[in-house]
């Protein structure tokens, strides 16, 4: 009984890491990996990078896009795309 009350501490340690750090991580990796699975030709998206543009073509060999930007269009690996800043960008505004 006493080696089980010597871990204790540890194994709540690591209960405490798991829910607080591991697993919204492990949420916010699945949430962004369907957001790119759900884009399409004409959304709105802004990369991690700042930069702004509108998908032109998808690719689902490689995983990648074509982003038209207002200097051309650029490739892009569709893991560059920030999720939150896209889903900002294209929530309707409210009217007031």
């Amino acid at each position: 009984m006493d080696s089980v009350q010597q871990f204790l501490p540890i194994i709540a340690m690591f209960a405490v890491v798991y829910l607080f750090m591991i697993a919204p991580q492990m949420k916010k990796a699945k949430n962004e990996k369907k957001f790119a699975a759900e884009l399409k030709r004409g959304d709105k998206v802004i990369l991690k990078s700042g930069l702004h543009g509108k998908v032109a073509e998808l690719y689902d060999k490689d995983n990648s896009c074509i982003i038209e930007t207002m200097s051309g269009k650029l490739k892009y690996d569709r893991s560059a795309i920030s999720m939150e800043l896209s889903k900002s960008l294209n929530k309707p505004e409210a009217k007031s």
